[in-house]
């Protein structure tokens, strides 16, 4: 989920079966045996990616840079067909119908041909770049995106696993990443008393507009069920009023409704239960001011949305008021331009489980806590793949909130796999609070570069962007496998250097992560217990809280953890993937950008701007409290041999002397302090930068260094504009 201004946060540093996983090319099952628990949806259909087929075309990928077609694409690879190739799968199973993900170049359409062992069918696949290609300049940093979009066929013929199931792309390039295939069972029949909609008048074949019939068939149904037959259905307007009534279609892929508004009201009595049929939309823009959403506000208590294909529509459900106790499951919601699913405020014990999501132009699924808190509510095996411009997951506050056993895959921009964050957006917000349960979620290929960070997001993130976390955050047996950049992440993302407290990690395999395990940018403290990590790219800890200065993150070791002791050296520098932590450079300053504590300080001269790099802005004590202290933590311990002092170098300072003493600490406990230049008068005088030298002892070893200023004879307080810190003479 995005506002419409920019962020805060401008970086100063430069399935078939029970679980599914990412395999081989293809979404395959894995027995309970081999799994925590469940891990994603138990989808009707298994998928399999182009770059793992036999192809005459162009393989293109992986990429992770934000805007190319390769790093939308599911595993970051797909394959680009010029007209007259193809691709050519092997059925992972018994199928009667295909859906397929593609791209072609925008303002292009064509077809795809089918072949089945070498036989053309006489049926297929329309392709068109007409719900591609979106632009969201109100979001800052978004480019270009939504380059895929997905077409589905029964081919009128079953087909066994192992045969040859071929496309070749007709008029235009297309590119093809992903094919699902899937044994679609026949029409289910009218339930016994249910009205037809084709009874109160509408047109099955989608030429004649049905809205009327559909809302006469509901009011004739209270208490009872609409039947949608086998058909296409078209409706010109939203529905409303909608309370106490079923609405049921033939199967997803026999009745299909076609609207970009299929419900749009703010509040209902409840017992609304809607399923087994599509509602395709024709929504190929976002416009936030738009409800072109398949539910836009209230179902009412104890609703239900189950065995839905959504698609080509802003939001899946954008759902506002009174829904206490929704269940949303076993849903397909595909190509939105905006989220899939988004709980605006005031849910109260709402299940969403084991949906499957592709392709959403913003949070897969969210949960957004504005007017009042979601309350107990939980997302649930839910598989997630390809949001293309934020999470997979976001939680946005609320109390009680449950993120379980969720498969989510290939994030492609500001946005991770799971975010937890007190990001508000809009006033009145309702941060975390109680306990926040993160379970058993698998996150494959997940987080993304920030472009209005200048920095990476990592594969799941917690962020205290408006407010300090102060919830309990609780997350246990989690596998992140081939993250981009860091696995987890814990950040004050609004830039204020907010804290993030109270968050424990519990049984966590990492693998692959493109440069660390863990992102420490805030104030704050996390333990971890039985995390491993093989094959890491950088270094296991990046700990550079942002503010300089705001304050420190501790990585407490709980015990079991494995493969992610070293730390990366420079907070002026971000890890590259997969470049490993270099030999760090000898001659730089040990201290800029390191937390920085102080006795007291004065207004806006705050302890980090004595770390900033900057030697015109400077901290400042508070007046005629000598004696004062500035303590800055290095991270590790370290050789230092000199200290150079700095105040602002403009004339407009006089020159002036400081008494003070070099103290260090292993530790940084009041009592661990020893000295290390003893106590002397120090002249700056803007003739000579305003600088001075410490040298200190050839034997010093500290990781806390402290300066214990007792007098200056320019202000009545202790003033230093930057320390840095070098291992050199």
């Amino acid at each position: 989920m995005h506002s419409s201004t920019s962020s805060a946060s401008v970086r100063r540093l430069p399935a078939i079966g029970a679980t599914v996983a990412l395999a081989a090319g293809m979404l395959v099952t894995l027995t309970p045996a081999a799994a925590h628990a469940a891990a994603g949806a138990a989808l009707p259909f298994a998928s399999v990616e182009a770059e793992s087929a036999t192809t005459t075309g162009t393989k293109i990928g992986p990429d992770f840079t934000q805007g190319t077609l390769a790093s939308e694409a599911s595993g970051r690879q797909a394959v680009r067909l010029a007209a007259g190739q193809r691709v050519e799968f092997s059925a992972p199973r018994a199928a009667n119908a295909v859906n397929v993900a593609y791209s072609v170049p925008d303002g292009q359409s064509g077809t795809l041909d089918v072949y089945v062992n070498g036989t053309k069918l006489s049926k297929s696949i329309a392709v068109t770049s007409k719900y591609s290609y979106v632009d969201t300049s109100w979001i800052t940093g978004s480019k270009t995106h939504h380059f895929y979009d997905n077409a589905r066929l029964l081919l009128g013929q079953n087909v066994k696993a192992g045969d040859k199931v071929a496309f070749e792309a007709k008029n235009t390039q297309v590119t093809v990443d992903v094919a699902d295939f899937e044994q679609v069972d026949a029409a289910a029949g009218q339930p016994a008393g249910s009205v037809s909609v084709t009874a109160k008048g509408a047109d099955p074949t989608g030429q004649g507009d049905s809205t009327q019939a559909f809302r006469d068939a509901i009011a004739a149904a209270q208490g009872g069920v609409v039947w949608i037959p086998p058909g296409d259905y078209k409706l010109t307007s939203s529905l409303n009023g909608v309370q106490n009534v079923t609405l049921q279609g033939a199967g997803s892929w026999h009745s299909t409704v076609h609207t970009s508004r299929f419900i749009d009201q703010s509040s209902s009595s409840g017992k609304v239960h809607i399923k087994d049929f599509a509602v395709i939309g024709e929504v190929t823009e976002r416009v936030d001011a738009n409800p072109d959403n398949f539910v836009n506000g209230s179902l009412g208590p104890d609703s239900s949305v189950s065995g839905m294909w959504l698609q080509h529509l802003k939001v899946g459900l954008w759902l506002t008021g009174n829904n206490d106790n929704l269940v949303v499951e076993n849903n397909r919601i595909l190509d939105t331009t905006a989220d899939g699913l988004n709980l605006n405020g005031s849910a109260k014990n709402v299940r969403v489980r084991g949906n499957f999501l592709r392709n959403q132009g913003d949070d897969a699924l969210a949960m957004w806590s504005l007017n009042s808190p979601d309350t107990n509510s939980s997302f649930e095996n839910n598989t997630i793949s390809q949001p293309n411009l934020a999470n997979g997951i976001a939680i946005y506050g609320g109390t009680d909130i449950s993120v379980k056993n969720n498969l989510i895959s290939d994030t492609n921009a500001l946005g991770s796999g799971i975010a937890i964050s007190n990001q508000k957006f809009l006033d009145p917000f309702h941060p975390l609070s109680g306990t926040i349960t993160v379970d058993g979620n698998t996150l494959v290929r997940a987080g993304a570069m920030n472009p209005n960070w200048n920095h990476p997001m990592g594969a799941l993130r917690v962020d205290s962007y408006n407010s300090a976390i102060d919830a309990t955050v609780n997350i246990t047996d989690t596998t992140i496998k081939d993250s981009p950049y860091s696995a987890f992440e814990f950040v004050s993302g609004g830039g204020k250097g907010y804290p993030v407290k109270n968050v424990t990690v519990k049984g966590a395999t990492v693998t692959n992560p493109g440069t660390v395990v863990v992102q420490a940018e805030a104030q704050g403290a996390a333990k971890f217990s039985d995390v491993t990590a093989s094959s890491v790219g950088a270094a296991g800890v990046y700990n550079c809280p942002f503010p300089a200065g705001s304050g420190t993150f501790e990585v407490t070791d709980g015990g079991g953890n494995s493969g992610w002791s070293s730390s990366w050296p420079d907070c002026s520098t971000w890890p590259e993937p997969g470049k490993g932590s270099p030999e760090p450079d000898p001659g730089r300053n040990l201290a800029k950008g390191r937390p920085a504590t102080a006795t007291g300080s004065q207004d806006v001269y705050t302890p980090g701007k004595a770390v900033d790099g900057d030697a015109t802005t400077y901290w400042e004590s508070a007046n005629n409290a000598f004696p004062q202290a500035l303590t800055v933590d290095l991270g590790s311990s370290q050789a230092v041999r000199r200290l150079v002092l700095k105040l602002p170098p403009s004339s407009a300072w006089g020159a002036r002397t400081q008494t003070l003493s070099v103290l260090g600490s292993a530790d940084g406990s009041a009592s661990s302090y020893s000295t290390v230049v003893g106590s002397q008068g120090y002249r700056f005088d803007p003739a000579t930068g305003n600088t001075v030298t410490v040298t200190l002892p050839g034997n010093t070893s500290v990781r806390y260094l402290k300066l214990n200023v007792t007098g200056n004879t320019g202000w009545p307080a202790a003033q230093i504009g930057e320390v840095e810190a070098y291992l050199t003479s």
